[in-house]
């Protein structure tokens, strides 16, 4: 019997028992479905994550206090290591003052960009005239260059001044979504008017240009202020932490540039000769892959998954190819008294598990990708398709189908052509 002798016959028994084989593919697509959807989901945000912290790209680093570390640490320290770090750094660890961003910005003098930001929260109300936007605006305390550090477009007006920053003057850039409510779209419209944040009026200078959006929050609701007006209105706590970020011209002087920032800030955080750093510095992609490294956990559960979903249906394939061999025993017998050959038997049965297989393996692919990029839909990611998994599911696939089909492939073309005629 030629191969696709065998394929042809093979793929007509399968369709033959539908129930049977229905169920058995929608066992195995389930264990791909898992596998497929949690990495296509685990891709779109890698891109996400790439494209909402990398702001900055691959020539810009931060600087931050060492307590966000101890906060949000890897989780890879002892509750001993953190109370002897805990008392190492008790009488330096102190979050980041105005006035020490501020001296770092002007002592720093290698040729590059300073940048100063404060959190002004993110439960804000912007309102003009009988306008009104929900209680969800973000404020940002910013300086003249996070606009360009971040990525962002003014579409209308112009960007916040050096002047705007150092007296903590009443303006703002707002963002998309606030135009949206406010001025129906249009951000010509919107420069030089006053609109009113938590009931305190600002002038708005500019209007930024569409970013989108990221893990489901709008990177638009937004209005930039200086940080200097932060402090003042929104941000009074004397414990704030100010954000530091520094952007060279060219990759290559990210080392030099990172070396001299830290003997900068030494002296103004008044770092002994033998104390560790009390400060942090972060590439901009460090932090990507910190959250990278922490979801890698996450591809771990997948296959653990789809590996215990796929072994149960190996042991359901087996099952119903073992009675499909005592169903068949006189089919068998037949093709022998025919002139079959073990191979061609066992080639049939081995073809069988293996159709069914690669059955399930393309509907799983399809339902974990559809799957898995519910995530790319919610995260406004372009379609995501994991395409290193989906070759790798069809293989597992394929292996499964061979290991649970050899054992009944084989059972059937041991069996002897005179008691498989007589079987009842």
């Amino acid at each position: 019997m030629k191969f696709t002798d065998s394929l042809a016959l093979a793929y007509r028994t399968t369709r033959s028992n539908r129930l049977r084989t229905g169920i058995t593919i929608a066992i195995i697509a389930l264990g791909i479905a898992a596998l497929i959807g949690i990495n296509t989901a685990i891709s779109a945000m890698s891109q996400k994550f790439m494209e909402s912290f990398s702001s900055l790209g691959a020539n810009g680093f931060s600087i931050r206090y060492r307590q966000w570390e101890v906060r949000f640490g890897r989780g890879s320290l002892t509750k001993e290591d953190n109370k002897k770090k805990r008392i190492k750094q008790s009488s330096t660890n102190k979050p980041i003052k105005r006035e020490e961003a501020e001296l770092f910005k002007q002592r720093y003098e290698y040729p590059a960009k300073v940048g100063i930001t404060l959190g002004g929260g993110g439960g804000a109300t912007v309102s003009h005239g009988n306008e009104k936007t929900n209680p969800t605006v973000r404020i940002n305390g910013v300086d003249e260059n996070y606009v360009d550090f971040n990525g962002f477009v003014i579409d209308h007006g112009r960007n916040l001044s050096v002047l705007d920053i150092e007296t903590g003057r009443n303006v703002c850039l707002i963002g998309k979504d606030v135009v949206d409510k406010l001025f129906r779209g249009n951000g010509e419209r919107a420069i030089d008017k006053i609109v009113r944040v938590n009931n305190i009026s600002y002038r708005v200078v500019g209007v930024l240009g569409p970013k989108g959006s990221t893990f489901g929050q709008s990177l638009d609701n937004i209005v930039l202020t200086s940080y200097n007006g932060v402090r003042r209105y929104f941000n009074t706590n004397p414990n704030a932490s100010y954000g530091v970020a520094v952007k060279v011209k060219d990759v290559k002087q990210m080392e030099a540039a990172i070396g001299e920032a830290a003997g900068v800030m030494r002296p103004i955080r008044k770092v002994g000769v033998t104390e560790e750093d009390n400060f942090v510095i972060d590439k901009s992609d460090s932090f990507v892959e910190l959250l990278l490294k922490q979801i890698g956990w996450l591809t771990g559960a997948a296959v653990v998954i789809g590996f215990i979903t796929l072994m149960g249906a190996a042991i359901g394939l087996m099952n119903i190819m073992l009675v499909a061999v005592s169903e068949r025993t006189r089919e068998v017998g037949l093709v022998k008294a025919l002139g079959g050959t073990r191979k061609s038997i066992r080639q049939q049965f081995l073809l069988e598990a293996v159709i069914i297989s690669i059955f399930g393996a393309i509907f799983g692919i399809i339902a974990g990708i559809l799957l898995g990029n519910i995530v790319s839909v919610l995260m406004n990611t372009g379609f995501v398709i994991p395409w290193g998994w989906v070759i790798a599911g069809v293989i597992i696939c394929t292996l499964v189908g061979l290991a649970a089909g050899s054992y009944p492939a084989i059972k059937a073309s041991k069996l002897n052509p005179i008691d498989a005629l007589r079987f009842e």
